[in-house]
């Protein structure tokens, strides 16, 4: 009988492959363990605060707990203490600002719903047995609708979203609740005392422990934008000019404007939270957390602006050599002192003290602009192709002077910001390297035979340099000619 050996190796191969699986298998997970370890060691690395997050979040509810735990607790709120416990699960947040939104939207909207939803039961039960539900299902029809039309209002939206949702859920349940269940006072009672103490631990346990402010985060967010700003345009110039250290330096710089381009959303929230936070650490109770909204709008026009102008980094288009020298002097010292304006407004804004530093760099940068202009009425072109040729870099030259002009506009921002917060000012110190004069005298040219001569006279010398006078050094009320 001949076998089919075709056959028995087609009946094999899933048995090997099942076989071959069975064997990588250790592997694989060993590989996933492996991975999941470091993105969990990632994550812990790039904010720590996160694991003391979490530890907060632990400590909380175990605190909360301890109303089911103890028995003297647990006669006082009764089966409602699991409000508590959810109450600590939902709103205790990463930020102060976070929880403390949260907690006074829920506690008050709690407080609101159950008052009116008292009020709407005892209406109802005026109007008799068959026209009580009746009266309780328009009640809540109303609420509800009204309720949620005003969650499409902007400002409701991003400041009270949160508590008008605990307001129709609260009014709903203690209202339609209250038809079944007796004693309704005391249920809505225990119910709201619960939600405060969840939310008073919450607010304890995230303002003691190792705060994580929301003003905070976006104040130093808004100078890290600028920051990365201020890197791209001081090096940009010998970038693309192809006068720093060639294609092999570091051009991650050049990547830290991006991280601006998407930061609306992130600064109005943490704005927004910010409101909600006390005074803390260099942060007075009515900071102008608005004006750094103000500040990172302008940071993005910079930033696309940016997004522009790099995209004629690796351009191959080259402009005539001669065009190219004509700008490259303007180009390069408007984008160095938009970059140093940059990171003196980041500088001030991070240590809270008024940029007066800044003011010389724009103007500085506006001069240059100034000869940049000149440079360019003084190039004549005879024939199509040199416009065209030199079209690349007389772009990158208009996208640089607009550049400027949001620089000076972030400048005054940040300005009006030192003003609203009261930052403090710096005395201007004398740099070692220029030293105040140490003597004062008189220079008087006199003519004397055929010659010019100037005479010197020093009137007094200051102790200091009496002491460490130089053998050569003339002396007081002696005549010097030149």
């Amino acid at each position: 009988m001949e076998i089919d050996q075709s056959a028995i190796q087609e009946k094999a191969r899933p048995l090997t492959r099942a076989r071959g699986l069975l064997k990588a298998l250790p592997g694989k997970a060993e590989a996933e363990v492996i991975g999941f370890a470091k993105s969990v060691r990632k994550l812990a690395q790039d904010d720590p605060r996160r694991i003391i997050h979490s530890l907060k979040v632990g400590l909380a509810l175990t605190l909360v707990s301890s109303i089911y735990y103890l028995r003297p607790l647990y006669k006082s709120f009764g089966e409602a203490g699991i409000w508590a416990v959810l109450t600590v699960v939902v709103i205790f947040e990463f930020t102060v600002g976070g929880t403390l939104s949260k907690s006074l939207n829920r506690g008050f909207a709690t407080l609101l719903a159950g008052a009116l939803g008292l009020g709407a039961q005892h209406l109802a039960s005026l109007s008799g047995e068959k026209g009580q539900p009746i009266v309780l299902g328009i009640l809540v029809f109303l609420l509800a609708a009204a309720s949620t039309f005003t969650r499409f209002f902007p400002r409701i939206k991003a400041r009270y979203d949160y508590g008008v949702l605990i307001f129709i859920l609260t009014f709903s349940l203690v209202s339609v609740s209250g038809y079944r269940v007796e004693e309704l006072l005391v249920l809505a009672s225990q119910r709201l005392s619960t939600i405060l103490v969840g939310g008073a631990i919450c607010i304890v346990v995230s303002i003691c422990i190792c705060p994580v402010w929301a003003g905070e985060n976006l104040h130093n967010s808004v100078a890290s934008n600028i920051e990365n700003l201020a890197s791209y345009l001081e090096g940009f110039g010998g970038e693309y000019f192809q006068s720093g250290e060639g294609s092999d330096s570091d051009r991650s710089f050049l990547e830290g404007y991006k991280k601006v381009l998407n930061s609306k959303p992130t600064e109005e929230t943490m704005a927004n939270l910010a409101t909600w936070e006390p005074g803390h650490g260099r942060f007075g109770f009515r900071h102008p957390w608005k004006q750094y909204l103000k500040i990172g709008a302008l940071s993005r026009q910079c930033a696309y602006q940016i997004e522009t102008l790099n995209g004629y980094i690796n351009s191959d288009n080259q402009a005539p050599l001669e065009f190219r020298c004509k700008i490259q002097e303007s180009c390069t010292q408007i984008s160095a002192e938009c970059g140093k304006a940059l990171k003196s407004l980041a500088s001030a804004i991070k240590t809270m003290t008024f940029p007066s530093s800044a003011n010389v760099h724009v103007e500085n940068s506006k001069t240059a602009v100034k000869d940049l202009k000149i440079s360019l009425k003084a190039v004549s072109l005879e024939h199509d192709q040199e416009l065209l040729a030199i079209l690349p870099d007389a772009t990158v030259a208009s996208i640089l002077v607009e550049i400027v002009i949001c620089v000076e506009k972030i400048s005054e921002s940040v300005h009006e910001l030192s003003n609203l917060a009261h930052f403090k000012s710096v005395e201007p110190t004398v740099s070692p390297e220029k030293p105040q004069l140490l003597h004062r005298g008189a220079i008087n040219p006199v003519l004397e035979g055929d010659g010019d001569h100037v005479i010197i006279t020093i009137h007094e010398t200051s102790t200091d340099s009496q002491e460490n006078e130089h053998p050569k050094a003339p002396k007081v009320g002696q005549r010097v000619e030149l």
